[in-house]
C-alpha cells in the first residue's frame, strides 16, 4: 500500500534533521527550524518522535540570556541509518586473516588494499590538479564510499577535509591499520608539497574525522573552521 502524502513529509523531515546532526554535530531546535523551513514547534514534535527510537537524545547548554537551551545530537543506535561497509571489511573477517596470516600477514593484506584505492582514486585524482580541486574530487569518492565527505576551506589555501561518517567504523577499532593506511592514502593521492594532519578522529571518541590539509610551508592555525568561499591557490 502506498504511503500517505502527509506521512512521507514527515519521514523526509526526520531524515533531514539526522542527516543535519551528523554533518553538523549538536543543533537546538530553533535552528534545526530556521533552516529546513518548518515552525519550532514542528521540530519539536520531531524530535521528540526520534527521541521515543532512541535516535537522538538532547542536552542543556548555558545561553546568555533565559533558561539554558536543548541542543539535540544523535546516540549510536543512529549509526544504523548510515552506510556501513561490513560486507568488505568485517570484524570477524580481520580476525580471521590475523590468525590466518599474523599480524605481518595482515598488514601486507591492508598495503595491497590501499594500493588498490591509490590506483582508483589516482585514475580520478590527476596530480596536475590544483589542491582545491585534488580535495574535491577526492570528497567526491569518499561520499560514493559512505564516508559522507565535504571540505572547507580555512583561507589562504588551507582546508579542513571532513568524513561525517565511517562506513568501516566497527572494522577500524578492531584493525587500528586501517587509519594509518588511510592517511598514507590521503598523503599519497595529494602529492609532495602537501602537508595532512588529522586532528579529529571519530575511533578517539569524536563525532567525526577531519584533516587538517596545507601547503608545505604553512602554518595550520586553529584546530576547526567554518565554512567559507574558496581561497585563491
Amino acid at each position: 500500500m502506498t504511503e500517505p502524502a502527509d506521512a512521507r513529509d514527515e519521514s523526509k523531515t526526520r531524515r533531514r534533521i539526522v542527516k543535519m546532526l551528523k554533518t553538523d554535530g549538536p543543533l537546538d531546535s530553533a535552528t534545526l527550524a530556521e533552516r529546513i523551513g518548518v515552525s519550532p514547534m514542528a521540530i519539536r514534535q520531531h524530535l521528540y518522535i526520534l527521541q521515543d527510537q532512541k535516535m537522538v537524545t538532547a542536552k542543556e547548554r548555558a545561553v546568555p540570556v533565559g533558561r539554558p537551551a536543548k541542543y539535540w545530537e544523535l546516540t549510536r543506535k543512529a549509526d544504523r541509518l548510515f552506510p556501513d561497509a561490513y560486507a568488505e571489511l568485517s570484524v570477524s573477517l580481520i580476525d580471521s586473516l590475523n590468525d590466518a596470516f599474523g599480524a605481518d600477514g595482515l598488514q601486507r593484506i591492508l598495503e595491497r588494499r590501499t594500493a588498490r584505492q591509490r590506483a582508483s582514486y589516482s585514475a580520478r585524482i590527476l596530480a596536475a590538479m590544483p589542491l582545491r580541486r585534488k580535495l574535491q574530487k577526492l570528497a567526491e569518492i569518499r561520499t560514493e564510499e559512505g564516508y559522507m565527505a565535504e571540505v572547507r576551506s580555512e583561507g589562504a589555501g588551507k582546508y579542513l577535509f571532513i568524513e561525517n561518517h565511517c562506513p568501516i567504523c566497527a572494522a577500524a577499532s578492531s584493525c587500528t591499520g586501517l587509519c594509518a593506511n588511510e592517511l598514507m592514502l590521503f598523503r599519497m593521492i595529494l602529492g609532495p608539497g602537501t602537508n595532512v594532519e588529522r586532528v579529529e578522529h571519530i575511533l578517539a571518541g569524536e563525532r567525526r574525522c577531519a584533516y587538517r590539509i596545507t601547503k608545505e610551508g604553512q602554518t595550520t592555525g586553529h584546530r576547526s573552521g567554518g565554512r567559507q568561499k574558496w581561497a585563491r591557490e
